[in-house]
C-alpha cells in the first residue's frame, strides 16, 4: 500500500479525525506523523475505547492518547523478514521508514501471511552435551552458546521463521532446563515450541520415536549447532516435487592434499600430480522426512539419523540429496565457533 491519508493522522488531529480514518481504512490502525511526516505515534481502535471510558471526549488530541513507540521497520527488508517481524510482534501493519524516519510506504496484508505460512513441523535437536566445545558447554547447551550475541538455537530460529515456519519442536536432554527457561512456547518470535525430553542420549534420529504422534506432512529435522543462510523453503519443495521419503541436505567438501600425488603401476611411475584437491559430499546435519519414513525409527532406542538412510535404501525407498550453495557452519569444535563468530555480521546482520 502506498503512502495516502487513509492512514496517517497529526499530533493535533481529534480522536473524532482518527475514529473517520479508522473507519476508512478498515485495518483497525492509523499512524501519527509530526510535521516533518515523521512516525511519531500509532493509534488503534482499542486506544480509542481506552481513551474514551476514561474522558468521554471525541474533541480530545490524539498525541495524549497514541502510542508513542509504535513498531515500525527500516527500508531494504526482504519480504520474508518482513513478515518475519510481523509474525514476531503480532501486527498485520507496518510502516517503513527511510533514514530520515519518514513513512514511505505500508506493509503487510493477510494474504502475505497466509501465502508464506508454512505448517510443517521443524523438530531442532538441541540435547547434546557437546563435549568438544568443553570448557564453553560445561555450564550452557552447546544451542545455547552465542554467536553474534543470541543463541546458536534463536538463529536457527529466526531464519525459519523468516521463510513462514512455525511449528517447532525441541528435542533436548543436556541441561534441558535452561533452554526451555530461555525459548518457553516461542511466543517472541511467533512461533509455537513444544519440547520432547530424552532421557538418555537417543542420537540424531532416535529422539523421532518420542513424537506423540504421527505428522500428516513432510517434516524438518536440523541439528541445532548450525549456522546457515539456507533456503529451507527451497528444500522442501525440492523433497516434495522429488516424491522422496527422505531428504538429506549435502554439502561440498574439498580435501586439498598438501603432497604430490604419485600414481605408479608396479614400480613404474604412471603420473604425478601436485597437491591435488579431491571433492566429496558431506552431511549437513539437515533432513527432510516424509510421514512414512518415521515408521522405520526403532523406539527409545540410539539411532542416528545415516542408520535410517541406509534403511530406506534397504528396503527400496526413495533416498534424495539437496546440495547445499548457501553460507553453513557445523558449530562442532573450538575452531568453528570463533570461525562462526568471525562469519556472523557478514551473513546474519549482527
Amino acid at each position: 500500500m502506498m503512502v495516502n491519508s487513509d492512514f496517517f493522522v497529526s499530533l493535533d488531529d481529534t480522536l473524532r479525525h482518527a475514529m473517520e480514518v479508522l473507519e476508512r481504512n478498515s485495518i483497525q490502525i492509523c499512524f501519527v506523523l509530526d510535521d516533518n511526516k515523521k512516525l511519531v505515534g500509532a493509534l488503534t481502535d482499542g486506544d480509542i475505547r481506552r481513551a474514551l471510558l476514561k474522558c468521554s471526549d471525541l474533541d480530545q488530541l490524539v498525541k495524549g492518547v497514541m502510542n508513542k513507540n509504535p513498531k515500525s521497520i527500516s527500508e531494504g527488508l526482504s519480504r520474508n523478514e518482513i513478515v518475519a517481524k510481523m509474525r514476531q510482534w503480532r501486527v498485520r501493519h507496518l510502516p517503513v521508514l527511510n533514514s530520515a524516519g519518514c513513512v514511505v510506504r505500508i506493509e503487510g496484508t493477510d494474504s502475505i501471511l497466509g501465502l508464506l505460512r508454512r505448517e510443517n513441523k521443524v523438530v531442532l535437536m538441541a540435547g547434546g552435551f557437546g563435549k568438544r566445545l568443553s570448557p564453553l558447554t560445561d555450564s550452557v547447551p552447546k544451542p545455547l552458546l552465542r554467536v553474534g550475541g543470541r543463541p546458536i538455537l534463536e538463529t536457527i530460529l529466526m531464519r525459519f521463521c523468516e521463510l513462514g515456519f512455525y511449528n517447532f519442536i525441541f528435542v533436548v536432554n543436556y541441561r534441558a532446563e535452561m533452554i526451555k527457561e530461555y525459548f518457553q512456547n516461542g511466543e517472541k518470535w511467533g512461533a509455537t515450541i513444544e519440547y520432547l525430553h530424552e532421557e538418555i542420549p537417543l542420537g540424531t534420529c532416535g529422539g523421532l520415536s518420542l513424537l506423540s504422534e504421527k505428522p500428516s506432512s513432510p517434516i524438518f529435522v536440523m541439528n541445532g549447532d548450525i549456522l546457515t543462510r539456507a533456503n529451507f523453503a527451497e528444500m522442501l519443495d525440492f523433497h516434495a516435487s522429488s516424491m522422496a521419503t527422505a531428504t538429506m541436505v549435502v554439502r561440498e567438501h574439498i580435501i586439498e592434499i598438501p603432497y604430490g600425488v604419485v600414481k605408479v603401476n608396479g614400480d613404474e611411475i604412471v603420473s604425478i600430480e601436485e597437491k591435488p584437491k579431491e571433492k566429496t559430499f558431506v552431511n549437513a546435519g539437515i533432513y527432510i522426512l516424509s510421514p512414512e519414513a518415521l515408521e522405520y525409527i526403532p523406539r527409545d532406542q540410539f539411532y542416528d539419523m545415516p542408520s535410517l538412510f541406509m534403511s530406506l535404501k534397504d528396503k527400496e525407498k526413495l533416498i534424495q540429496s539437496f546440495k547445499l550453495k548457501d553460507y553453513w557452519v557445523d558449530i562442532g569444535r573450538l575452531e568453528d565457533f570463533h570461525k562462526a563468530q568471525s562469519d556472523f555480521e557478514g551473513y546474519f546482520g549482527g
